[in-house]
């Protein structure tokens, strides 16, 4: 099992937590052990805005701790009541992400005091600050996962099982195809998360900010392009007994185009990293139907119908359209890669490493 960053940061999180805790002499270190594994945040972007969150957040549950116990005391039911409070003012405040860490600094404050309370109260929030901060020294010390990688091997990886089904969806079980779209949707939720930490990820040199905005413009094609041919492959498998209905003429020329647009889609990704020449250098590259081409086609298949508004050919229609849009994302797509290849040509070979998922 191979740990990620996000796992060892946490663990040097509390190391350092409990440490520079012990180290300052402050009592229950184990405090801001637990406040460590709030703070720690995936990109060093979310970790700036999460501890001026924490921080708030933190003095909402002390401010109210206090509050509460030199008002009415420490009681279970009055510390349930304050939880209430401070859960309701995170929110009108809209940081309820610092709930959490909020309810154990009340809860740290506010269980039985020992002597002068406020100076019990001011060392338990100290403790949680400390925690707090040593997550966020470990942020800026260790350098985030590269984004970029994992974002361009998913985007390759949900292409090919795509691609994969829509070259055999003839030969596919209808539940097994069925399971497996829900399970690409469920991917493509977290390819847009990866997408926004790689776009949360701050550049340390102004020379790279145009150009990671460049690629922030092609990776979301890239995205747009993966959406295009998963709506694709929903409908030819929802469609695809109206399509055997069709010519068989007709169903090779559907066949050849979407053969044609994924060995483009392919071919478009592996150009971006610099490991692929397009149509022009390439012999046995395929010409697709450009999208009138395809809709004439299409038109064409009206005088087979006796009945021109024969559900089979709306449906088909609606498969046709599917494709086409497909099409059109790819062309936007090759457009941009280009464009970013032309004004970028140091770049034109992308350093991408192989990374696990």
């Amino acid at each position: 099992m191979k740990l990620g960053a996000r796992i060892l940061k946490t663990g040097i999180a509390i190391i350092l937590s409990l440490f520079l805790a012990e180290m300052f002499g402050l009592k229950s270190p184990v405090f801001a052990g637990i406040a460590a594994i709030f703070a720690v945040q995936p990109t060093i972007y979310r970790s700036y805005l999460s501890i001026i969150e924490q921080i708030q957040g933190n003095i909402i549950g002390a401010l109210t701790a206090v509050f509460f116990v030199l008002l009415l005391g420490n009681d279970f039911l009055i510390v349930g009541l304050a939880a209430i409070i401070v859960i309701t003012i995170n929110l009108k405040l809209k940081i309820e992400n610092t709930i959490s860490l909020s309810l154990v600094t009340l809860i740290a404050i506010m269980e039985n005091p020992e002597g002068d309370f406020i100076e019990f109260a001011l060392l338990r929030f100290s403790t949680i600050m400390l925690g707090v901060l040593s997550a966020f020294i470990v942020n800026l010390v260790f350098l985030p996962p590269k984004y970029e990688n994992k974002l361009y091997y998913k985007i390759t990886n949900i292409t090919e099982e795509i691609t994969k089904w829509i070259r055999l969806r003839h030969a596919s079980e209808y539940t097994l195809l069925k399971n497996d779209i829900e399970k690409i949707k469920d991917d493509i939720i977290k390819l847009d998360q990866l997408y926004l930490m790689y776009k949360e990820e701050r550049n340390y040199f102004k020379r790279n900010v145009l150009t990671k905005s460049r690629k922030l413009v092609i990776y979301r094609q890239m995205i747009y392009a993966v959406k295009k041919s998963l709506e694709t492959l929903k409908k030819l498998h929802r469609f695809e007994n109206e399509i055997l209905e069709m010519p068989v003429s007709f169903q090779e020329a559907i066949q050849e185009q979407l053969d044609c647009l994924i060995y483009h889609h392919e071919e478009l990704l592996l150009k971006f990293i610099g490991k692929s020449r397009l149509h022009g250098e390439n012999e046995d590259a395929k010409v697709c139907l450009n999208k009138k081409e395809l809709f004439d086609l299409f038109l064409a298949q009206q005088n087979e119908f006796d009945n021109p508004e024969d559900p089979i050919f709306f449906h088909t229609m609606q498969v046709v359209s599917a494709i086409i849009e497909y099409g059109e994302q790819l062309e936007h797509l090759d457009l941009l890669i280009n464009s970013f290849q032309s004004y970028h040509k140091s770049e034109n070979e992308i350093e991408i490493e192989e990374v696990e998922e």
